[in-house]
């Protein structure tokens, strides 16, 4: 066994990757405060085909150095849009058919494990402050909580763990619809 060298990763430029089919995933952060979080949900975003994020509220926006530290690009490759508030993104990802997921735990939340989506499903998912999570009135517009099972002491995940979760558990669903 070896490790591959960069040359052997068969990368798509990002005039390539542009033209690849994207599942119908778009990501939301809502009021997301680090800027190295927001460059790795870009970063997340690319590997599994996301359509687009719209960064809200306080959500830096590119370009900036502390993003491209750990978005590495990225956000030359995954479309994105800023919105002062997120209920108005909320209101146009349902406007356009998404569902809306938010990522959090609350009393009727959906065990990531139990999620069941269809191959025509439009997926939105959103993801919270650090410290505050996902904002009341965008809780009270969304179709859906999801939760990740957690089993130690703390039951919260930094926000660019459980999206790189998240996205990747909703990424294999489509996947096995052959998107």
């Amino acid at each position: 066994m070896r490790k591959l060298a960069n040359s052997e990763l068969n990368r798509t430029s990002v005039q390539e990757y542009k033209q690849l089919k994207k599942h119908p995933i778009a990501v939301v952060l809502d009021n997301i405060r680090s800027l190295n979080n927001v460059g790795s949900v870009f970063r997340t975003s690319d590997a599994f085909l996301v359509e687009k994020i719209h960064l809200c509220g306080i959500t830096a926006t590119p370009p900036h150095r502390e993003i491209q530290k750990s978005a590495l690009g990225a956000t030359d490759s995954v479309d994105w849009e800023y919105f002062s508030d997120t209920v108005d993104a909320i209101n146009q990802l349902k406007e356009d058919g998404y569902t809306i997921y938010s990522i959090e735990q609350v009393d009727e939340s959906i065990k990531m494990n139990h999620l069941s989506i269809s191959k025509t499903d439009k997926i939105a998912l959103v993801f919270g402050h650090e410290v505050k999570g996902v904002s009341e009135e965008v809780i009270a517009l969304s179709d859906h909580c999801i939760e990740i099972d957690q089993y130690g002491t703390k039951h919260s995940l930094n926000i660019s763990v459980c999206a790189g979760i998240v996205i990747w558990e909703v990424f294999n669903k489509f996947e096995m619809f052959g998107q």
